[in-house]
């Protein structure tokens, strides 16, 4: 059973502009003078969810939420200018700096793993802690496991779904290709390239099938951005340069931090999280024997909702 903390409603809502294109959703919850900690959600793209809200005790935490570039409740919806990684960092600080926060809590799982890294390793002083998931480290290899040669072979008749939207002559390179169809000026096109791209995750994120975590990810809405917004990220090395995040972690070797990873994660497997483990050794690693990716998976749900009471007794004011 999850144990999750019940649900609440936000305190704050705000729309926040960014530039001339992008307005985010922005929301607090939970003690208005408690612990900060933001999450970040995963794709990128994907954006949050109420439940997110959940993971941390409302009385010790103040919760930050928002959806990041192009997806969730900001807008415009699952655009592609001006959204980079680094545009998500600034756009962090601009939240931080609104919110009169001098340092808060990252709480991030895949994508939104990669996210709490590079701001951490760009702000380390505005860091108090990390509670990070499912560690994706943005390397093209990581990105070629999922996308070429790699959970592929574990679920053959899903990749076999996977591939249907693409020429075969194009199948040695799945990204590029997606590429192409999910920026094409066709929508009917683009619509049927985000439904394959977002579903082959939602399909292999569970090591037991979950209909919850499927129907998030086959909503017509959320995977136009998801596909578009991770295809994009990816055809790009996600504007790192090589191996920048582990590269990079002197910088937050002094940052108390937690890593729940599933041993079973087909889309982010378990050798990030030790590789990330291995290089901060100011970190705890927690290894879930029978668990995957999704932060919905019951063991993955209730390790982060420990690690971050854990968490907040040791930085609680």
């Amino acid at each position: 059973m999850r144990n999750f903390y019940p649900a609440i409603e936000p305190n704050q809502v705000y729309q926040l502009q960014v530039d001339g294109m992008h307005t985010l959703y922005v929301e607090e919850s939970g003690n208005p003078d408690g612990l900060p900690v933001i999450f970040l959600h995963g794709g990128p793209g994907a954006g949050c969810e109420t439940y997110h809200r959940r993971f941390f005790n409302p009385e010790i935490y103040r919760i930050i939420l928002f959806d990041q570039r192009g997806c969730g409740r900001s807008t415009p919806h699952a655009e592609l200018e001006n959204n980079t990684t680094w545009d998500l960092v600034a756009d962090m600080e601009m939240i931080r700096n609104k919110l009169a926060i001098e340092q808060w809590v990252l709480f991030g799982g895949s994508w939104g793993s990669t996210l709490a890294l590079a701001y951490a390793e760009k702000h380390p002083e505005k860091v108090s802690g990390l509670v990070l998931r499912g560690i994706f480290l943005a390397r093209p290899e990581d990105v070629a496991w999922f996308y070429q040669h790699g959970t592929s072979q574990h679920f053959p008749d899903y990749w076999q779904q996977f591939l249907a939207p693409v020429d075969e002559k194009d199948r040695g390179d799945m990204v590029n290709a997606y590429y192409r169809l999910l920026t094409s000026d066709n929508e009917s096109i683009r619509n049927q390239a985000a439904q394959a791209w977002s579903v082959w995750e939602g399909l292999t994120a569970t090591l037991i099938p979950d209909e919850q975590v499927l129907d998030h990810f086959s909503d017509p809405h959320a995977a136009l951005s998801i596909a578009r917004i991770e295809c994009h990220y990816f055809v790009n090395d996600s504007f790192f340069t090589p191996n920048q995040l582990l590269n990079d972690i002197e910088k937050i070797k002094h940052i108390p931090g937690y890593i729940v990873q599933g041993r079973y994660d087909m889309i982010c497997p378990i050798e990030q999280a030790w590789s990330l483990h291995q290089a901060w050794p100011n970190s705890e690693l927690i290894v879930l024997p029978t668990s995957g990716h999704a932060v919905l998976e019951e063991d993955i749900t209730n390790a982060l909702i420990n690690v971050c009471d854990q968490l907040g007794e040791k930085l609680k004011k």
